[in-house]
């Protein structure tokens, strides 16, 4: 199946996407959003009766998403409650359903019920107040439902809860075990330790990279989420954007050794050709989210009982720490006239039966009731050679680094950064100077939209 969030890879091959004159209402938004009259919507402090009456009753959802196992997600849902109508539609990925949400919020029609939302692009739609909080339904009890950096993505560090999480990205290693061993190269365990492997496969073969990057904003992001950076602080429209902090610059300087080395294949993620390095073994190892599994059994099938899954190398020697990369929502907008019934299936999709449906189709949980169920973790995939894969990604979901935060308009920061952080897999800059470059965008962009924007 698709990777459940892989559109978020994809931004920087939609550059400029996200139109300039949709991202300028932000603010606009923020001061002044109408939202439907109080004898439209439900209010949530009412006496309205119980989730059975709701669910009995019915109604219409228009719910906007991406991703395909919610497809049978929504059948099962009608079939147990055969009052409700449920129209599932997919109005593109990544920037294009975004740039959709947007036009549909700002004109004030055609706004779906329920929309999908990558936790990076939630910050996007709440400093809107476009999206409904969902603690006066209960929301704000379910913190140990999840685990602790999807949590943290969509409360945001306030007391709101801004949709629930629908799956999750904490990062492993997968790596090819056959080729590893071939070159008797040692699993990396920090990343000094990955630099020589790294040095150790191109000794061993020419032609065999440790892994493929060619410029992906959200890989940096989480890389520089590990590694203790925070290079984003958000407070209400206050922003303080800083690229060289510790964190960004630790891993700029050692990312930046592998490139000048040519120790990384420059490959598109996603490619033919990405996919044939990862089936032959040329591309040997990749630091990516928990979603990837799927991914690697349909898409490079030949290599089945070559690939395993390691903990992400550790910048401390002994250390576990993590960050997500990657990862989906399900939020409730605020235009929605039916929002007690869109949390009802928001609890059905995220935290109920659809769990299971969407665990069944390949998709990573953000539930910590499953990524504790002992058979979740006793799986053995008999593509990464029976290995019980779900025990590393589990403990990787449970020590994610706290406290990342992503900018209020952090798509369209993903879409210009092939034009600065980019350009240092190209030779012609460094990450840290590139880095420097995307700061200023980031910085004047956010200016000109109204942000009081500091560095």
């Amino acid at each position: 199946m698709p990777r459940p969030t892989s559109v978020s890879h994809r931004l920087r091959h939609q550059k400029a996407i996200v139109a300039t004159a949709v991202i300028a209402t932000l603010l606009t938004l923020a001061a002044c959003s109408s939202s439907p009259s109080a004898s439209s919507r439900v209010d949530p402090s009412a006496d309205t009766g119980t989730q059975d009456d709701v669910l009995a009753e019915g109604g219409e959802l228009l719910v906007w998403a991406w991703e395909p196992t919610l497809k049978q997600v929504v059948a099962d849902f009608e079939a147990e409650y055969p009052n409700v109508d449920i129209e599932l539609a997919n109005v593109g990925t990544g920037n294009d359903h975004y740039v959709a949400l947007q036009n549909a919020i700002s004109a004030g029609s055609g706004v779906p019920d329920i929309a999908q939302v990558e936790y990076h692009a939630l910050p996007q739609f709440t400093i809107t107040d476009s999206l409904t909080d969902l603690t006066p339904y209960g929301a704000s009890d379910l913190g140990r439902t999840f685990s602790p950096g999807t949590w943290d993505a969509v409360t945001g560090g306030t007391d709101a809860v801004h949709a629930l999480p629908m799956d999750s990205g904490p990062m492993a290693l997968f790596y090819n075990e056959q080729v590893f061993t071939e070159a008797g190269v040692a699993v990396p365990t920090t990343w000094d330790e990955f630099a020589d492997a790294a040095e150790a496969l191109q000794d061993y073969d020419p032609d065999t990279y440790i892994t493929a990057d060619n410029g992906i904003s959200t890989f940096t992001t989480s890389m520089i989420w590990q590694a203790g950076g925070r290079p984003f602080t958000v407070d209400g429209t206050t922003v303080t954007v800083d690229l060289a902090d510790e964190g960004t610059l630790r891993f700029a300087t050692m990312w930046q050794q592998l490139i000048d080395q040519g120790l990384v294949a420059d490959i598109s993620d996603w490619s033919d050709e990405w996919f044939q390095g990862l089936s032959d073994g040329s591309i040997a190892a990749l630091v990516t989210g928990a979603w990837m599994p799927a991914n690697l059994s349909t898409g490079a099938g030949a290599a089945s009982g070559d690939w395993r899954v390691a903990r992400m190398p550790q910048w401390t020697e002994g250390a576990n720490e993590t960050a997500e990369l990657g990862g989906s929502s399900l939020a409730v907008t605020q235009a929605s006239q039916n929002q007690e019934l869109a949390y009802e299936f928001l609890k059905y999709a995220n935290i109920g039966d659809g769990v299971a449906t969407r665990l069944d189709a390949g998709a990573f949980p953000a539930t910590m009731r499953d990524l504790t169920d002992p058979t979740f973790l006793a799986q053995e995939p008999e593509y990464f050679g029976g290995q019980q894969i779900n025990r590393v990604l589990a403990d990787s979901a449970t020590h994610v680094l706290p406290g990342f935060q992503y900018l209020p308009y952090q798509v369209h920061a993903n879409s210009i950064y092939p034009d600065t952080v980019g350009q240092a897999y190209t030779g012609t800059t460094t990450l840290i100077d590139g880095l420097t470059g995307w700061q200023d965008d980031i910085v004047r962009y956010g200016t000109e939209q109204g942000f009081d924007v500091n560095r």
